[in-house]
């Protein structure tokens, strides 16, 4: 895993590297901080910077698929959120209903296949049924695969394919001598799907936050200080061509291409 850090850029990322040019990463997962900070800045309920936050969601995922990303996981709510206060939630619950909604569209007219990770506890049923909804209408997409983390941690994911396993052990359906690190892929919330090759974090953090600790063992990790609502394609860009100044070696020494 390596670290790098957004710089504030003195020409157009569209200039500093041919986009044509860049070799995509297959995966992009994003830690999208900064909401409630954003709109306390400004004078703004917090609620407003979730709002504008929903409206990068959009921005970002239709200029992953212009660019040729094949999947793009983002940190929508991890199981921690629930400690914030009631309004809060109630609000943020409201915007998800109402942005699987209005998105289904969107997700038809550009071909993004939409798929939800995490636990389901105390998220309100009516959202779980939109959610189940947009899964469903948008299954046969095949430009982007865009992965929304929802009541999600990665220890808790690791937990639950740990009792998965366990599950098919007791059964007998699953030898406990064929078991490797396949094995627990295959078991995550995630199954199917790459590791990320680039995660990004929006507003400055240096931390995980407990966000795909199993997945991103080799990704780059690019942090920017701009919050997640002001994040724009030319930002994503930007981390793209700093990604591609990377060397990764997974553990060699020489450079290993992916694609």
């Amino acid at each position: 895993m390596a670290l790098f850090r957004g710089k504030p850029k003195t020409e157009p990322a569209s200039q500093s590297a041919s986009v044509e040019a860049l070799r995509m990463p297959e995966h992009i997962a994003v830690i999208m901080d900064g909401n409630g900070r954003w709109a306390e800045a400004r004078g703004l309920p917090r609620v407003e910077g979730h709002r504008r936050g929903a409206n990068t969601v959009r921005r970002i995922s239709e200029a992953c698929r212009e660019l040729g990303v094949s999947y793009l996981t983002l940190y929508c709510f991890s199981n921690e959120n629930w400690k914030r206060p009631k309004e809060e939630l109630s609000f943020l619950m409201s915007l998800l209903k109402t942005y699987l909604i209005q998105e289904r569209p969107t997700l038809i007219k550009n071909d993004i296949r939409l798929t939800i990770i995490g636990r389901r506890d105390g998220i309100p049923v009516e959202v779980q049924s939109e959610m189940d909804r947009s899964v469903e209408i948008s299954k046969d997409g095949k430009s982007l695969t865009l992965c929304l983390a929802i009541n999600y941690g990665a220890r808790q994911e690791i937990v639950d394919a740990v009792r998965n396993i366990v599950s098919k052990v007791q059964s007998g359906s699953l030898d406990l001598a064929s078991i490797d690190e396949s094995t627990i892929a295959n078991h995550l919330y995630t199954s199917g799907m790459p590791d990320p090759d680039l995660l990004i974090r929006t507003s400055g953090e240096m931390r995980l936050s407990n966000y795909l600790l199993w997945q991103i063992s080799y990704s780059e990790l690019w942090i920017t200080d701009k919050p997640w609502p002001e994040f724009d394609k030319e930002d994503l860009v930007q981390a793209i061509t700093d990604y591609n100044k990377r060397d990764r070696r997974f553990g060699g020494l020489g450079e290993v291409r992916k694609h």
